[in-house]
């Protein structure tokens, strides 16, 4: 298994495949815009301008996609190249239902596919530590496992088609309440005049610690949300993980108002900010800071 198709060279997937590459496998990689394609041609990354051009039968086709309408344009394009034995790896974070839909379309033309979606940020991407869930059958996992080893530090197969999505929807519930109530706590300490620094580093070493108070503690005091993951794509899983809990009948009453909270730095124009800006609306909301000026 050496040659890989990549498609997606965003925030995520850019890095993702600067590693596939610094890992031997033979990369052709493609995206939409070119900004995109020079930073990663900037990279190292082997570019392409068209589907058409990447690998004639490769071995292995990764997407790294913003949503599911992205992925079936990709996927199911009468000009991707698809060799018979070709595994296709989707590692974007969609709908369930629709990677199933996916899966089953490209099962019925006689290719195998595995959901793949990621945790852990730009940062994890970068330093190829990501925590990846695999939805799929055995046997392709275990063939996909050199090119997801390559990525992650943390690869599991989680279940059948779809299983993936589903386990990266429950991530995103997760992340987005912890970044939430992290936001509440800094807003509370401040107006009580803590030395907010120390107080992070202290909470880090209980229980109330957590990889979000870590990798977000800088930008949550410096007040920085540069995006490492935007809030609008957050927005997006979380819209993904109610409407997966309607089809199952389950309900997600906290899970709803981190939503609602999210979705307002979407609606006011924010959504291009990191998810750690959720501290910016809890500031807003308790008046320590201004309203947004439209």
């Amino acid at each position: 298994m050496r040659t890989v198709s990549f498609v997606g060279l965003g925030v995520m997937g850019r890095p993702m495949a600067v590693n596939l590459v610094r890992s031997g496998f033979d990369v052709r990689a493609f995206t939409r815009t070119a900004e995109s394609r020079d930073r990663a041609r900037q990279d190292g990354v082997p570019v392409v301008d068209a589907l058409t051009e990447l690998h004639p039968d490769p071995d292995v086709v990764v997407t790294m996609l913003p949503d599911g309408p992205d992925v079936r344009a990709v996927l199911l394009a009468d000009d991707l190249p698809l060799g018979t034995s070709s595994l296709v790896v989707d590692m974007s974070t969609i709908d369930p239902a629709v990677s199933r839909e996916v899966a089953a379309e490209l099962g019925a033309r006689g290719h195998r596919v595995l959901d793949a979606p990621v945790s852990g940020g730009e940062q994890g991407a970068i330093d190829a530590v990501l925590s990846i869930m695999v939805g799929g059958r055995e046997e392709d996992h275990e063939e996909a496992l050199p090119v997801l080893e390559a990525l992650g530090s943390t690869v599991v197969r989680v279940g059948e088609t779809g299983s993936g999505q589903v386990v990266k929807a429950a991530n995103q519930l997760i992340v987005a309440g912890n970044l939430q109530l992290i936001a509440e706590a800094l807003v509370f300490l401040e107006a009580h005049g803590v030395e907010l620094g120390a107080a992070v580093d202290v909470l880090g070493g209980g229980l109330a610690g957590s990889t979000a108070l870590h990798r977000k503690r800088d930008a949550f005091l410096q007040q920085d949300y540069t995006p490492g993951f935007r809030a609008a794509l957050h927005d997006k899983d979380l819209r993904i993980a109610h409407a997966a809990a309607g089809e199952a009948g389950v309900v997600l009453p906290v899970g709803g108002v981190v939503q609602q909270l999210m979705r307002s730095l979407v609606t006011t124009g924010d959504g291009g900010l990191d998810h750690s800006a959720l501290h910016q609306v809890v500031r807003r909301l308790s008046g320590r800071e201004p309203p947004r000026d439209r």
